[in-house]
Formats: structure tokens, C-alpha cells, sequence
């Protein structure tokens, strides 16, 4: 792939403004991302999320979920 030479000196300007300069793929993928999920070509990212199912009727399973996992607690 080969970037005109306005673009090319517009990601390596970015890039030198960021305290961790990304690499040119990764700067083209987020273009590219971004570009195609205006378009409705790239679904939308949403991060995993877990919700609560329900109640366990215990108040202490966030706190000893591995106990109850290991059958320890009932």
C-alpha cells in the first residue's frame, strides 16, 4: 500500500505527537475501522458485558464466589 505523500507526512506527525508512537498498521486499522463503521459496513464495537442474572439470596458470593465454586460453601 502506498500513501500520498500529504497522508504519509500526516501519520508520521501524528505518530511523533503520541507519547507511544503507534505503528502504521495500527494507525490504518483504526482508520479503516472507523471509515467502514460510519458507512455501516463494520458492525459497532461493544464491549462484553456481564449482567446479573438474578438473586442468590446471598450477600456474599461477589466476595466468595471461588468457595462456593469449589462446593466449600452451600
Amino acid at each position: 500500500m502506498t500513501l500520498p505523500d500529504d497522508l504519509a507526512e500526516a501519520v508520521a506527525n501524528y505518530q511523533r505527537a503520541q507519547e507511544a508512537s503507534p505503528s502504521l498498521t495500527t494507525v490504518v486499522q483504526a482508520a479503516l475501522r472507523e471509515y467502514l463503521r460510519e458507512r455501516g459496513f463494520l458492525r459497532k464495537y461493544r464491549p462484553f458485558q456481564i449482567e446479573p442474572v438474578g438473586h442468590s439470596g446471598r450477600s456474599d458470593v461477589s466476595d466468595e464466589h471461588d468457595a462456593y465454586l469449589a462446593g466449600l460453601k452451600k
